[in-house]
């Protein structure tokens, strides 16, 4: 089988690529599931309802985010009533929503995915390691498949990750820093594994923000409002398949889409 998944979708931008793009995509991969990560899908801060609506509408099965699931506070509602929404394992005990969905695809395959966030750089949440193993227990009796969504700053904490879960998940992807890594493999015990998926929004920008305002930031040291950019949109996703029977990865592909490479009004 064939999983897709798409990196952080940022804003208006992003969000009209999976639009205009996605059921092109599925059908010229044969791509039986579909996750991406919406964190930033509303204006680069944060998810919505009508966004997650929307994005599940156009053909995502199942949503994944990271720190910025909390920025929209209709956040809090939405993700305990839209189960394919899921936040990072790792919230402590009483955040609202899960890590870990069981997701179906057409053909009647049952597909595990579990998000969750690193702590290096990042706010200090509980223990990864530890979390994505007690999610894929949760999961283990009822699919051979799983997929890792690992929102993390620090390569080397990604990387670990990938080794610590090589053989025990189908794939392992990063997220977050928006910036597509060219080093996606199948690890020696059978999982995929690529550092970052990319971002899927503007790339005229700096990691999706107009170029002027984060470069005012560093250049000056002071406050700035980062709006979402808009130019040279594209489209950043990984395919991965999957042997239904071992769960084990068989190829990982990147993929770096732009507007004209989808044919669709």
């Amino acid at each position: 089988m064939r999983i897709l998944f798409i990196g952080d979708i940022v804003g208006r931008p992003g969000r009209e690529l999976v639009r205009r793009g996605l059921a092109a995509i599925v059908e010229q991969h044969a791509i039986d599931l579909v996750i991406a990560n919406a964190e930033n899908s509303a204006a680069g801060f944060g998810i919505t309802r009508e966004i997650g609506d929307q994005l599940l509408e156009w053909g995502v099965d199942v949503l994944t985010s990271g720190n910025h699931i909390w920025d929209k506070k209709e956040a809090l509602a939405y993700i305990g009533a839209e189960p394919r929404l899921l936040r990072p394992a790792n919230f402590p005990a009483g955040a609202p929503g899960n890590g870990h969905y069981l997701a179906r695809t057409k053909g009647d395959v049952s597909v595990g995915v579990v998000n969750v966030m690193g702590r290096a750089f990042m706010a200090p949440l509980d223990d990864p390691f530890a979390s994505v193993l007690r999610e894929i227990e949760a999961l283990r009796a009822r699919t051979r498949i799983i997929f890792v969504d690992f929102h993390a700053e620090a390569t080397s904490e990604k990387i670990a990750m990938g080794w610590h879960l090589d053989g025990k998940v189908t794939a392992v992807v990063g997220t977050h820093t928006h910036v597509q890594t060219a080093d996606e493999r199948i690890l020696p015990k059978g999982t995929a594994y690529l550092t970052d998926v990319g971002m899927t929004g503007p790339h005229d920008s700096v990691v999706g923000v107009e170029i002027d305002a984060a470069l005012g930031k560093f250049l000056t040291g002071l406050p700035a409002r980062f709006e979402t950019a808009t130019g040279n949109p594209r489209l950043h996703a990984v395919i991965v398949d999957a042997d239904e029977r071992t769960g084990r990865a068989t190829d990982i592909e990147r993929l770096s889409l732009g507007p004209d490479d989808f044919n669709t009004p």
